[in-house]
């Protein structure tokens, strides 16, 4: 009997957590200020427990006692921001680690590097070597 009972109580707290936690949290409604679309990014958390058991009654019936609590941590990280064709991530703090910010600095190093290759033509001899231009 105990089973269905923590069943229950479990399924009607995940419940709960879904009304409250969904896409829209972690990826919030795009805001648009002139030209630019911001979009916020979270970080959500939970956590659930839930226990419960029979008790022991002078009675015939079986008594249960049980119960159930969750947490919610949303936090905000970042605004994704799009211009035109310029997407770019806007961490909301400073504290970024090492792979935070390299991350953060890849899609400027390859726009760099691919049009450091778009305006530079390497040419090459018979036998493989690269031709400098003098």
């Amino acid at each position: 009997m105990s089973e269905n009972n923590i069943q229950n109580i479990m399924e009607t707290s995940l419940d709960k957590l879904r009304t409250m936690v969904d896409a829209d949290t972690i990826i919030g409604t795009p805001l648009c200020v002139g030209d630019v679309t911001l979009i916020p990014v979270s970080r959500v958390s939970f956590g659930l427990a839930t226990g419960g058991g029979d008790l022991p009654s002078k009675s015939d019936t079986k008594s249960f006692g049980g119960g159930s609590g969750a947490g919610v941590s949303i936090v905000p990280i970042a605004f994704i921001s799009v211009c035109g064709k310029d997407v770019r991530m806007m961490p909301v703090y400073n504290n970024m680690n090492t792979v935070d910010k390299a991350i953060n600095l890849a899609p400027d190093l390859f726009d760099k590097i691919k049009s450091l290759f778009s305006k530079q033509e390497i040419k090459f001899d018979n036998e493989g070597n690269i031709i400098k231009d003098e």
